[in-house]
Formats: C-alpha cells, structure tokens, sequence
C-alpha cells in the first residue's frame, strides 16, 4: 500500500509512517462509502425507487437528520471515554463494522421497503459518522502540531481519490448491467472496499494514549460526564474557539445541505439516470482532491482562517450558480467548483480544531466538534427535506399556473411543482452559508491559539 500511495501522490509528504499510512487508507474507504452511498448511489435510489416523488425528498432528510442527531448526542461522550481510556482505535473499529454491515445489507431493501431503507441507512450513516469522531481525534496520534493542516489536507486528497476509484468501479458495473439489482449489488461492493482500506489502521496504528486507572468507585460514564462538564466548563472561556465552532455549525450546514441532495437535485431537475450520477459525482470527486490538497498548502502559508473563508466565498458562489443554473452543463461545472471548495472547507475545519485542542483531550475536544457538524446535519437535510417537499406540493395546488421568478421546467426532469421545491430548497443553503462566513469572520485566529496554549500548558503539568 505504501508503494501504491508513493506512485499516486509523489508530491505528497508522507514520512514513510505506517501510522500515518494507514491513517490516509482509512479515508479511502470513508471516502467511498460517502461517494456511493451517501451521495451518487442510495440517495437518488432511495428518492426515486424506494419512496419516488417529493415524499423521497422529505423523507431522506429525516433520515439524514435522525442519524445525525444520534451521532450528536452520543459522540462527546463516546470522545471523553476514549481518551480516558486510550481506546479511539476500539471504538472507531466498532463504528466501521456497523457502517460495513449496514451499507451491505442496503442490497435487501426494494421498492416500497421505505422502513427498512431508511432503519438500514441510518444505521450506515450512525456508523459512518461516529466513526468519524474517533479517526479525526487519532490524527495528534500521525501528525505534529504544525503539520496537522498539510497532513489533513493530504488524508482527505488520497481518500477523494481512493473513492473516484470505487464510483468508477460502480459506473462499469451500472452501466454494463441492466436492473435494479445491481445498482444494489453496488452497496455490498462499497462495505467491502471501505472494510478493506479500513483494515490497515486496525493492524498498524499504534496510539499512544495510555489507560488511565479508573478512580475509585466511578465509571467510564460517570468519568465522562464529569469530564464532559469539565470540557464544557473549558470551552466555555475560550470565547475564539467558541465562536468558530458556531460559525462550524452554520457554514457546515450549508456545505452538507448540498452533498446531501446534490442527486436527487441533479434527478429532479435534469432527470439523470444513474449512470450520468456516478460521472457527476466523479466530477465532484476529482475537484475534490484539488481543493483538498490546495488547503493544506494554503493553510501553512496564509493560515486556517483565511483559507476557509476563501474556499466558503467559493462555495457560496458554486451554490448561487446551481440556484441560477437552468443547464445539464452549468450542473456540472457548478458541481465541479462545489466539490474543490467544500473538501476544503472540511479539511481545513479538521485540522484547525486539531491545532486548537490541548494535548491528551484530543477526541474530547473532537467530540465537540462532531457536535457542531452532527447537530448542523441534523437541522440542514431535515429543513432542506421539507423545503422542497412543501414547496412542491404549494407549486402543485396552483397547477398550471404555478411559477417561481423565471424558471420553467426542464423537459427532462420531474414534474414543474418538484423542479420548482427543488429551486426553493436552495435558498436556506445561500442563508446558512452567508451567516456562517459572517460568524468566521469575527474570529481572531491567534487569539484562537493563544487560548490553548495555557490550557496545552496545564495539561501537561497534570499529566
């Protein structure tokens, strides 16, 4: 793997670590599952086949939203008992497993199954997403403090491209087969790959936190709630790092909002088949690894704040353009400028809260940070959902005469009232990501660091 990695990606520094090897394979899989899954495959399979209609829309949202408000709840105190017990690695295995096992068994679910495809998916997307917390918090474990931005960068390129790999492999299959059933086929084929490239960071990396005795007559959850109250207590007086973590919640809101719906957008608007998915998610998937790769340039040169609000500026415009955009073109190039920006936007995020947590509380304050992305998940889909649903049946009472500024509806996609809900459902993207720049912007990012350090300082002399 290590040759293989070396031959893709001879710029990139990767010290010959296996630990740190293993931690980019691992977004490899990560990266597949959210491209097939989350994105190109199961979204517009499950809108269009399982549910169909606008009730598809709405009811993906929920699904989104259920499972990330699961993941909200549950991840900061999943964060503080693995550092207290030096166990990240264990729980992420958990998490894998279960995404794994669910996104296989997703090959069971038929037209109709609306209850199962949406349990089973969000069993998937708890996993997913709670494995998340405990793979950004082994990243202190793979990178030095000033290395953090550049080596984020680079996990999430060689992820992005690890999961192009995956889409085209699904593409051939799509493309060459005829039926639903391998669409469906093409979920089990995405647990294997994740498990796959998840497996060396099982076998190779080695964490250095150690076990913590466990004081007399408590527990892991009473340890971590006391500890979490303590984090709560901590973050409260660092003002900077708090109010970059509500700008988090608000521009990652937007970010999500559109990787969520970005096919059934594309099938309602355009009516693209499948396949024409899979090619834009391609797309998205390569422009990705652009922006990925230039933040982690841009953050060591010009800083964590700077290359943020520079990639959410572009953000805000790609989402602006698809809202103007009437083209199966202007959808892709629109697409293709979204994926270089929101990989970025999301990588930088990472490393800057990486930068910003004190030594041994790592997945702690990573906990926190999934509470920020977990909850804005939970609000964006769910309110984009029912957006586009309501509106849509709003645009269906008036009948022929329904309208919305200049649109008209492309002759290929669904119906006008569901073009036209779909169109609505961008305008809470352009508003959450408007008000989240506008947060970052009042963040002074060495005052941010400044904040830590005591707090660096202390954890040491306690230690």
């Amino acid at each position: 793997m290590e040759t293989i990695l070396r031959a893709v990606f001879p710029q990139i520094h990767l010290q010959s670590t296996r630990s740190r090897l293993a931690w980019y394979a691992y977004d490899i899989g990560n990266s597949a599952y959210a491209a097939v899954v989350l994105l190109a495959v199961y979204a517009a399979y499950f809108k269009e086949h399982v549910v169909g209609g606008a009730e598809g829309s709405r009811l993906w949202g929920i699904s989104v939203g259920i499972a990330m408000l699961v993941v909200a709840v549950i991840s900061p105190v999943l964060g503080v008992i693995a550092d207290f017990a030096g166990r990240k690695k264990r729980f992420l295995l958990y998490f894998t497993v279960l995404a794994c096992l669910a996104t296989a068994t997703l090959f069971f679910v038929r037209q109709g199954d609306v209850l199962p495809g949406m349990l089973l998916f969000i069993l998937a997307e708890i996993g997913y997403r709670g494995g998340q917390v405990f793979y950004n918090a082994l990243l202190p474990e793979v990178a030095e403090r000033e290395e953090t931005g550049r080596v984020s960068g680079n996990g999430w390129a060689i992820g992005l491209v690890g999961g192009t790999v995956c889409l085209l492999l699904v593409l051939v299959l799509i493309t060459a087969v005829d039926g639903s059933w391998i669409v469906r086929l093409s979920l089990v084929i995405t647990s294997l790959y994740f498990a796959f490239f998840a497996t060396p960071l099982f076998l190779w990396l080695r964490e250095r936190a150690q076990h913590q005795p466990m004081p007399p007559q408590e527990s892991y959850v009473s340890v971590a709630l006391k500890r979490l109250k303590n984090t709560f207590s901590t973050v409260r007086h660092h003002h900077e790092f708090l109010k970059f973590m509500v700008a988090f919640l608000i521009y990652n809101d937007g970010i999500l909002m559109t990787i969520n719906f970005a096919a059934i957008f594309g099938a309602v608007m355009f009516g693209l088949e499948q396949q024409m998915l899979l090619v834009f998610m391609i797309v998205i998937q390569l422009t990705s690894v652009v922006g990925a790769y230039v933040s982690g340039i841009l953050t060591e040169r010009i800083g964590n704040k700077r290359t943020l609000v520079l990639f959410i500026l572009l953000m805000l415009a790609a989402v602006i353009g698809l809202f103007l955009n009437e083209s199966v073109l202007g959808f892709f190039i629109v697409g293709g400028v979204a994926g270089c920006a929101l990989s970025a936007v999301q990588s930088v995020s990472r490393g800057m809260i990486a930068v910003l947590s004190p030594p041994g509380r790592s997945a702690e304050f990573y906990g926190f940070f999934a509470v920020a992305g977990r909850t804005s998940s939970f609000i964006g889909p769910t309110i984009y959902g029912i957006v586009a649903a309501e509106a849509a049946i709003w645009f269906q009472a008036r009948g022929e005469s329904a309208s919305f500024l200049w649109f008209r509806a492309h002759e290929r996609g669904a119906a006008l009232a569901e073009q036209l809900g779909q169109r609505v459902a961008i305008l809470p993207v352009i508003a959450f990501l408007v008000v989240g720049l506008v947060l970052l912007l009042s963040v002074n990012e060495r005052n941010a660091q400044s904040e830590a350090v005591p707090e660096r300082s202390a954890g040491r002399t306690g230690n």
